[in-house]
C-alpha cells in the first residue's frame, strides 16, 4: 500500500507520541487488563491514521471527451446549476462526498492546462450542507481540455476537515488522474462541466478517484 507525502509528517509524530504513550503506560499503570487494554487501543488508532493516508494506484484508460472521478466516495449531487465563480452560466455539477474513511487525495478529472487555481478561507459546514461549496474552505481548479474545454473541480472541507492541499499552479499541464491535492478528513468535490454531458453515474454510486468514469462531454467524433 503506498501512502500519500502529506501523512509521512503526521505518521512519524503520531508514531512517536504512541510509542512514548505505551512506554510510559507499561512503566507506571500496574493493573494489567487496563495497560493491555490502552495498548492495543494505541495501535488501534495508530492503524487508523496510517489507513487515511493511503494512496491506492488507479489505471484508468478513458475516450478524451470522457471525465473521470476526482476522489473517492458517494455521488450526491448531479444537476444543472449557475456556477457564479469563474463560468458565471450554467454548467453540470456532480459532487462525491466523502466520509472520513475514503481515500483523501484529490485527483484530476480530466487532462489538460490549468488556468485558474484559488484557495479561499471560510466555514467547516457539515460537506453536503446546500451551502458548503460557498462558504466552506475551499480550492477551485480549473483545467482547460483541448478537446471539451474547461473543467472546474472544487476541493470543499466539512465539518472535520481543517486543511486543503492543492497542487495546482497556472499555466502547468496535469494528466488525468495524477495526484491534485488532498483534503484532510470529511469533505467533498464538486466537478463543473459543460451543459452538452451525460452523466455516468447516479445519485448514490460510490465512487473510485482516478477510476470511475463519471461523465461522457458530448463532441462530435468521440462518441
Amino acid at each position: 500500500m503506498h501512502l500519500h507525502k502529506e501523512g509521512y509528517r503526521i505518521i512519524a509524530w503520531s508514531f512517536l507520541v504512541i510509542m512514548a504513550f505505551n512506554i510510559l503506560l507499561h512503566r507506571y499503570v500496574d493493573i494489567y487488563w487496563l495497560k493491555w487494554m490502552l495498548t492495543i487501543l494505541s495501535m488501534i488508532l495508530f492503524m487508523l491514521i496510517v489507513y487515511f493516508f493511503r494512496f491506492p494506484e488507479r489505471y484508468v484508460k478513458v475516450k478524451p471527451n470522457e471525465v473521470i472521478a476526482p476522489v473517492d466516495g458517494k455521488v450526491v449531487v448531479i444537476e444543472e446549476v449557475y456556477e457564479p465563480e469563474f463560468f458565471k452560466d450554467k454548467r453540470l455539477q456532480i459532487s462525491i462526498f466523502m466520509s472520513p474513511l475514503n481515500v483523501h487525495a484529490t485527483r484530476y478529472p480530466i487532462s489538460g492546462k490549468v488556468i485558474y487555481s484559488k484557495y479561499y478561507k471560510g466555514k467547516h459546514l457539515v460537506a453536503w450542507h446546500p451551502k458548503s461549496s460557498e462558504l466552506n474552505e475551499r480550492t477551485t481548479i480549473v483545467v482547460e481540455n483541448p478537446v471539451i474545454g474547461p473543467v472546474l473541480f472544487r476541493q470543499i472541507a466539512g465539518a472535520l476537515a481543517r486543511r486543503i492541499e492543492n497542487y495546482s499552479k497556472v499555466g502547468e499541464f496535469v494528466k488525468q488522474g495524477d495526484d491534485a491535492g488532498f483534503i484532510k478528513f470529511g469533505s467533498r468535490v464538486d466537478v463543473f462541466l459543460p451543459l452538452n454531458t451525460d452523466p455516468l453515474v447516479v445519485i448514490g454510486d460510490k465512487t473510485r478517484g482516478g477510476e470511475t468514469v463519471i461523465a461522457d462531454v458530448i463532441v462530435p467524433g468521440y462518441e
